[in-house]
């Protein structure tokens, strides 16, 4: 349980001011909501669940290292701290293809996710996730936590018409990345 909360705060926070927000809220004005919801649901989950394969594997292999596995990941989550702060946008093109994407709404808006999401900080701050807790329950709770924060994303961005405050979220969700992180540092130091 406490892997699954976990994870779907962190990734909920990860997700704030992501560029794949601002796809959904693309997609959202194009296609039903629910069918963006369903598309982003199922890409995140097979994403996630490669994520957490792969965190559940280094943790498994280095577990005599668990401090400094600690340590390495706690500086992961500050260098996600520094990536939150630069921040994220779309980029024209990934914006015109929102735009112009043709066929089932679900698969267009899961393929699209799958692809945005591959080498994403959610997808590596899931993986640095399972490299410590429960690989079921981080998996659940960082697909939670994504789908989450986009369907708020797709929420505010139809009841509003624009995006969430961009500056107050980047640097929230960079100041909580970065606690995280030192208490990742501070508690794999301790073990050493």
């Amino acid at each position: 349980m406490y892997a699954f909360l976990l994870s779907t705060a962190v990734i909920f926070v990860a997700e704030l001011g992501d560029k794949s927000q601002l796809m959904a809220m693309t997609f959202a004005a194009r296609y039903r909501a629910r069918d963006v919801l369903i598309g982003i649901t199922v890409a995140t989950a097979v994403v996630h669940l490669a994520s957490v394969g792969i965190g559940y594997w280094v943790g498994d292999a280095f577990a005599d290292h668990q401090g400094a596995i600690s340590v390495v990941a706690g500086v992961a989550f500050l260098g996600f701290a520094l990536w939150t702060l630069r921040g994220d946008e779309l980029t024209e093109e990934e914006a015109d293809k929102a735009r112009r994407s043709t066929g089932m709404a679900i698969v267009a808006v899961g393929v699209a996710f799958f692809l945005a999401e591959l080498g994403d900080k959610t997808m590596l701050a899931t993986i640095t996730l399972a490299t410590q807790e429960g690989w079921l329950g981080t998996w659940i709770g960082s697909t939670v936590g994504m789908v989450a924060a986009d369907a708020l994303a797709i929420g505010v961005g139809a009841v509003l018409g624009r995006k969430l405050p961009e500056r107050t979220i980047r640097y929230g969700a960079a100041a909580l990345f970065a606690l995280f992180g030192l208490l990742l540092v501070l508690d794999g130091a301790g073990a050493l």
